[in-house]
């Protein structure tokens, strides 16, 4: 059967040509381990710049995910947008699958591009491993964004009916979709107003999956099982760095009461903001209000409007 036109590998294009024109360049990085991470780094690192390292989720790769944001952010920060492990170019022949693991890879990353101390932000499973990074690195993660990352989860969670889909192996396979059906009803979980996919032909999607949900499947979903594996929310270290949460109303990946249960257990250090009339992928549903709030907390360093800090701030300048 022919091939439709490649929409996912002209994209994929066009973002690489983003992120160099950006000033950044892809370098890989042998951790001689077994692992190998891949991260597009600055072309020239800044002295008078601080760092900012962005961690994407699994829907896609590095690319895909903030290929539309870096450049709002580059005139500020020295940006690291590195692929996790199991994704883009980034592999590992080890048995971990944790987000902790993930983490130390990052920091590696960091380390070998002798980045000190940065901001990070970490979106839907990269959250985990953002959250991860800022507990065992405290002393290297400045400031925390965690968007829509259901890291206050418990495992119990997953049979007391706290999520749409409840049953791990059946998340796996819409979280890493292997057809068409199962990509449309991804999107589906994900967006409050779903873009049509059922309009738009198979083979456009089959496509999208063959070049960024084709390879190290099995290896993506042990990724998603090792997230609630024994997780218990007394167990989970609270952060002391300055922490926005951002999250979508209508969530149905990671449900908002999870983004409550992280503001609570954070306390005054955290700051809530729900986007309206969103999903999941809300920093693609409303992608100026994302950048707006990125850009309020890590480069004019001032708490979201309409959080307790921010109304006591107004108050005090009046």
């Amino acid at each position: 059967m022919s091939r439709c036109f490649s929409f996912t590998g002209t994209k994929n294009w066009c973002f690489r040509s983003t992120f160099t024109r950006s000033g950044l360049r892809s370098e890989i990085t042998d951790l001689k381990d077994g692992t190998v991470m891949h991260c597009w780094v600055p072309k020239t690192r800044k002295d008078s710049k601080p760092d900012l390292l962005l961690i994407h989720g699994l829907g896609a790769n590095a690319l895909w995910q903030w290929g539309d944001v870096i450049q709002h952010f580059v005139p500020y920060f020295n940006v690291y947008v590195p692929d996790l492990v199991f994704f883009g170019d980034s592999y590992t022949t080890r048995p971990e699958r944790t987000e902790s693991f993930q983490a130390q890879c990052l920091m590696r990353v960091m380390e070998a591009h002798s980045v000190q101390k940065f901001s990070l932000v970490g979106l839907s499973y990269g959250g985990f491993v953002g959250y991860s990074m800022a507990t065992q690195f405290a002393e290297a993660v400045e400031r925390v964004v965690i968007c829509c990352s259901g890291i206050c989860m418990e495992e119990k969670d997953l049979i007391e009916g706290v999520f749409a889909v409840s049953d791990l192996e059946e998340a796996g396979r819409i979280l890493v979709p292997q057809s068409p059906d199962k990509l449309r009803e991804l999107v589906g979980y994900t967006f409050f107003r779903p873009p049509p996919v059922r309009l738009i032909p198979s083979c456009f999607l089959a496509d999208f999956i063959d070049a960024m949900c084709g390879e190290y499947v099995e290896e993506k979903r042990d990724l998603i099982r090792a997230v609630p594996k024994d997780r218990k929310l007394s167990d989970i270290p609270k952060l002391t760095q300055p922490t926005l949460i951002i999250w979508g109303e209508h969530d149905r990946v990671f449900p908002l009461e999870l983004g409550h249960r992280l503001k609570r257990h954070l306390g005054d250090n955290a700051h809530l903001t729900i986007v309206k009339n969103t999903g999941h992928a809300f920093n693609v549903e409303r992608p100026k209000e994302f950048i707006k709030l990125l850009k309020s907390f890590l480069v004019d360093l001032q708490p979201p409007p309409g959080s307790p800090a921010s109304i006591q701030s107004k108050l005090q300048n009046t």
